[in-house]
C-alpha cells in the first residue's frame, strides 16, 4: 500500500477541510473522533455509526488520521463549528423521522 502524504497544515486550505466532511462517512467518523477528543485514527471506531460502511469505503478511511490539534491551530473553531452542525442536522432529521404523519 502507497504510504499517505501529509501536506504542511499551512498547505491545507480551508475547502480541502470542508471537501473531506462533506462525505456523510467522513463527518459521522470525525464527530466520533472528535467525541473522542481526537483519537489518532478511526479503526476503533467501526460499528460505532451503527450503518453498514461498504469494505472499501471503511478502508479508505480507517487510512487516515486526524489532524484536529493541527487544524484547530490553523482554524480556530472550525472543526467544532462544523461538528457542531452536524449534530444540530442530524437531531433535526432524527425529529422529521420521529414526528408520526397526520
Amino acid at each position: 500500500m502507497k504510504p499517505l502524504f501529509h501536506p504542511a497544515i499551512e498547505d491545507v486550505p480551508v475547502e480541502t477541510i470542508l471537501h473531506a466532511l462533506a462525505d456523510p462517512v467522513q463527518v459521522a467518523l470525525f464527530t466520533e473522533v472528535i467525541a473522542r477528543e481526537c483519537a489518532q485514527n478511526c479503526t476503533g471506531l467501526v460499528g460505532m455509526l451503527g450503518t453498514p460502511i461498504p469494505k472499501f469505503t471503511l478502508s479508505q478511511h480507517m487510512r487516515n488520521v486526524s489532524r484536529c490539534a493541527e487544524i484547530e491551530v490553523r482554524y480556530p473553531g472550525l472543526i467544532r463549528s462544523i461538528v457542531t452542525a452536524h449534530a444540530i442536522q442530524n437531531e433535526a432529521r432524527k425529529k422529521r423521522v420521529a414526528t408520526p404523519f397526520p
